[in-house]
């Protein structure tokens, strides 16, 4: 192929993609138009045309073009910002449920549910084994009535809830559709996550409670399960978080989650489910460390392995199962009980690679 041939289809890729972002910004005509002070305009996008960067589209493309390198919508944060999820559990679900409904009165935009220990792994709280850990990390949650006094006065409707929970994560996802189904909510609006990676918390964690043949098991039934009957709940999130904070590198973390992640897509289809029909509800977890640029291009190069894979290797035809999206919680083992001023601004540098990086979920400790 001729340059000018190349430099003629990155045009049309370019005026493709221009299509897909005129239809976005017919909803959202406010964002149509980004200003400096100065008054000048901030152009919707850049692109290497005028290099002749002919390798572009397969490498970078357009935001909200495969591979995703620059992100899974077209005009990203312009149209629609990350969610912001602040992890919050205390020891009683009063407690939680005062502290959720304060986060939403001041404007977080989704929950994520902090579980204590002994119900991470299937323990009520007045069982020997949970002795000294009950509402320690995170709440206790031994019953559907507990469920409930967590999520009162929480419209399950308007709210995305992430609950990070593992092995019982069939028991908390089944008790959540129950108020669901007592507040009169049809199940199709229902929106959240269910952590469900048990495959990492044999690696770095330790919260499991079966055999992992059984458990790779349960996690499957919930894809198919999740997929016939709550379509917009995320059935699992492939963590790397645990994985660095445990002490790997950026790239470990990558190779370790994507790892993960293939081996339950495999575990899916040889139970007979097709890709496209659980693939587009997958999700994924990062940790984001100090290393600015190297974060960056970590969520990067990320996306684009994950649209490969899938398109490549696992033949997916509809564009939202190759679609990496994911959740970011900034680094834990990077702060320090001795240095809080410090550690703010450990904390928001990592929270802005993760934006830069092209997050839809953002947690800041």
């Amino acid at each position: 192929m001729s340059d000018q041939e190349n430099k003629d289809k990155l045009i049309q890729a370019k005026k493709k993609w221009q299509e897909k972002l005129n239809k976005v910004l017919e909803k959202r005509p406010e964002r149509k138009e980004f200003k400096l002070d100065s008054g000048l305009e901030i152009d919707k996008t850049y692109d290497a045309l005028h290099l002749e960067n002919f390798d572009y589209l397969d490498k970078l493309n357009w935001p909200g073009e495969y591979p995703y390198t620059r992100g899974i919508q077209p005009n990203m944060y312009r149209g629609r910002l990350w969610t912001m999820r602040q992890y919050a559990g205390f020891g009683s679900a009063e407690e939680t449920n005062e502290r959720f409904r304060y986060l939403l009165e001041e404007g977080q935009t989704g929950l994520s549910v902090a579980f204590d220990l002994p119900t991470q792994i299937g323990y009520d709280s007045d069982h020997p084994l949970a002795r000294g850990e009950v509402g320690k990390v995170g709440v206790a949650i031994d019953s559907l009535a507990d469920l409930e006094i967590l999520m009162d006065q929480i419209p399950l409707d308007q709210v995305s809830t992430s609950m990070t929970i593992n092995s019982p994560a069939a028991v908390l996802l089944a008790m959540y559709m129950a108020i669901a189904e007592k507040q009169g909510i049809p199940m199709e609006k229902l929106q959240g996550t269910i952590q469900n990676d048990i495959l990492k918390e044999y690696v770095a964690r330790g919260t499991y409670i079966y055999p992992p043949r059984e458990s790779m098991r349960l996690v499957v039934d919930i894809f198919e399960f999740a997929g016939q009957n709550i379509p917009n709940w995320n059935t699992i999130s492939f963590s790397g978080y645990h994985i660095r904070e445990a002490g790997s590198t950026a790239v470990q973390e990558l190779a370790f989650t994507l790892s993960n992640a293939i081996a339950y897509v495999e575990a899916a289809l040889e139970a007979g489910l097709e890709i496209d029909q659980f693939a587009p509800r997958l999700s994924f977890f990062f940790n984001a460390q100090s290393n600015f640029l190297e974060e960056i291009a970590k969520f990067r190069a990320a996306r684009r392995i994950w649209a490969n894979l899938m398109k490549d290797r696992f033949g997916a035809q509809n564009p939202r199962s190759m679609m990496l999206r994911f959740h970011t919680q900034t680094a834990g083992s990077s702060l320090t009980a001795q240095q809080p001023d410090v550690n703010v601004v450990r904390v928001a540098y990592q929270a802005l690679s993760a934006v830069l990086g092209g997050t839809q979920s953002l947690h800041t400790n």
